[in-house]
This record gives structure tokens, sequence and C-alpha cells, in this order.
């Protein structure tokens, strides 16, 4: 059963301004799991911050008219921002899943993980007003989902017009509610690993693979376990920043998949600059911002993957739950084999025993 809490605001409020003022520039994200809350209910009592309600589809294709913004989706070890235009925004009901489209920014939207949403203004001093300006979308159970920035070149009255349109007057706080904990798995042995091996020889398309899991019962992880030595294999969990800085220096042009539980954004192009600050492993290039916090990593995996165009490889990144932090690709497009370079760099990567 679904377990609702309800925090009073005013007591709430008062313990986020004392937290903010001994700990300037912290996070909300941080600050939530610091004061025992979830950033949604934080966010829903900081100044700044107005509740929105209506169609969730309705805030998104009305991202359109913004113009350029930064989105940005993030789990808890890696943070994915993006530049670029919301275009091509659209709604396969059937799934309850949404698409944007645009060449710079790449979505996929599990539309039952939006539950509420936000406008937040805060200071910003990249602003001539000095205000930065945002919709945020989280989940029932109070995480973030996703998060919309405008920029120094966003329309602003677009901005402000779908914060009047979707404005709620409701003061009562947020009722969130515990995500139900993913289904223990099963042993490996209750698994039969011939027809798994069997049904991944036979894929056609990567997209393929996830239902292919769900079919045989098997996890992402378990799945690699019992496939190491065959699809995939094991590697050194510094694989991420050796391919990073290869591919950059060869100038190979990569895809970066990042997700939250209700989003999956993805990066396709070259990375330039990466660097190393404390745990986090970043690239900063203009437009494309990834930091991956390597602390958090768990194991990393080489995994191949038959489709009717060749062999698709990617990196493959997890934290302790067994939960995907990050994927790499080559870039590639529908009918090409994938990129030669990009394949000698996961033959490159060092293999675990």
């Amino acid at each position: 059963m679904n377990t609702q809490t309800t925090v009073q605001k005013p007591e709430l409020k008062t313990r986020w301004h004392a937290y903010r003022q001994s700990n300037p520039g912290v996070y909300p994200r941080n600050a939530a799991q610091a004061l025992g809350v979830s950033e949604a209910e934080l966010v829903a009592v900081s100044d700044g911050s107005t509740r929105l309600e209506g169609s969730m589809q309705e805030m998104l294709r009305g991202i359109e008219a913004f113009g350029e913004v930064m989105a940005l989706t993030r789990n808890d070890a890696c943070v994915h921002e993006k530049t670029g235009r919301y275009q091509k925004v659209s709604f396969m009901d059937a799934h309850h899943m949404g698409l944007v489209l645009d060449e710079q920014i790449d979505l996929r939207l599990f539309m039952d993980h939006l539950r509420f949403a936000f406008s937040v203004e805060t200071p910003w001093t990249g602003s001539s007003e000095g205000v930065r300006r945002s919709i945020q979308f989280f989940d029932k159970d109070g995480t973030a989902v996703h998060k919309v920035f405008l920029t120094r070149k966003s329309d602003v009255p677009a901005y402000e017009a779908l914060v009047e349109r979707h404005r709620t007057l409701i003061d009562a706080p947020l009722a969130i509610e515990a995500l139900h904990p993913a289904p223990a798995e099963k042993p490996d042995n209750a698994i039969d690993k011939g027809r798994l091996l069997q049904a991944w020889s036979e894929l056609q398309d990567t997209h393929d693979f996830f239902p292919m899991l769900r079919t045989h019962g098997v996890s992402r992880t378990q799945a690699l376990r019992l496939a190491e030595g065959t699809f995939c294999e094991r590697v050194a969990n510094t694989s991420s920043r050796q391919m990073l800085e290869r591919v950059a220096e060869s100038r190979t042009p990569i895809m970066v998949f990042v997700g939250s539980a209700g989003c999956i954004q993805i990066h396709t192009g070259p990375v330039k600059t990466v660097k190393e600050q404390g745990p986090w492993y970043n690239v900063l290039d203009p437009g494309f911002n990834m930091h991956l916090n390597e602390s958090l990593i768990h194991s990393s995996w080489v995994v191949r993957k038959p489709t009717k165009d060749g062999t698709v490889t990617s990196l493959e990144v997890f934290d302790a739950a067994g939960e995907l932090i990050v994927q790499f690709f080559g870039q590639r497009k529908p009918d090409l084999p994938e990129l030669a370079p990009w394949r000698e760099a996961m033959v490159a990567m060092p293999r675990l025993a």
C-alpha cells in the first residue's frame, strides 16, 4: 500500500530557510535529503515557487514557445544538461510516453511519472534581471523527473503566459506517495539461461532489449551477469572517463543517455572538454554538460546487442542497487553500422578478470 506524507508548510519553510543560511549555495535536492523530505516538498515552500496544475502534456507543448532553454535530467549519480529547443513534442497515449525530438534536446518522457509541476524563480547573476526561471516536474514520491531552465535567449513572456495558464491556488501540502520497490531478482539458477541467450542473439533492434528482459523476468544487471563472456564483459569503473578522454581526443561522436524514473535525456554528437572535479567527472562543452559521480559507480559493462544493421556496442554504468546511471553509444543512424572508432574504443576498455 502506498504511504502518504504531509509536511506542515510553515515548519518546513522555517527549517529550509535556516538550513540555507547555514549552507549557502546548497542545491534543493541535497537540502531535501538533509532535511528528511522530498525535493518537491522543499520546492513547494521555497520563495519564488508557484505550483502548476492541469495537463502535463499541455505544459510540455507550451515549452515549445520558450525558444532556447536548458533541459536537465538526472539521477543520484549523473546529471545531463542540454541546451536547445523543445520541438516536435508528441505523445503516444497508449504507451503513456512523450517525445521531444529537437536536434539538440532529445527526450523520452514516461508521463505516468509526471505528478507535480512548479515554476521556480531564483536569483541568478546570468540574467540582466537577476532571476533564473524554470519549469520543474516531479514524480509522485517528490523526486525530480525533469527540469527546464530559461536561458538569456528564452522568450520570457511565453514562460509567464504558461505560468498564468497553469497557476493553482492550491495551498495544501503535497500528497507524497512512496514508489513501489522493484521486485527482487529471481535466483540466477531459476533463469533459463539458454533461452535468454537465444533471444538475445535474435535481437533486431536495441529497443527490443528491455522487452526481452521483461519476457524472461530478469533485471538488466542479472542479464549481464548471465551473458558475461558471450554478449558482454565487465570492465573497470574508470572506463567512462577513459572512453570520454579517448573520444574527445579522436573527435568520435557519441550518444549519452541519462535517465530519471520518468525521463531519458540524450546527447548526440562529439564531446570536447572533459575534466575531473572532486568525485565528479565532467563534460563541459557549450550546449552540453554531463557530471558523473564516479564514487557511486558499482559496475561498468561493455554490452553488445545484435541488430538488423549489425552489432551495436554500448558502455553501461550501474550503481550499487543495479540502477542504470548512464549509457554510452557511438553515434549512429538507422541502416548504418556503428562507427569503427567507437567499436575500437570499446575493445580498448580494461576488462576485469
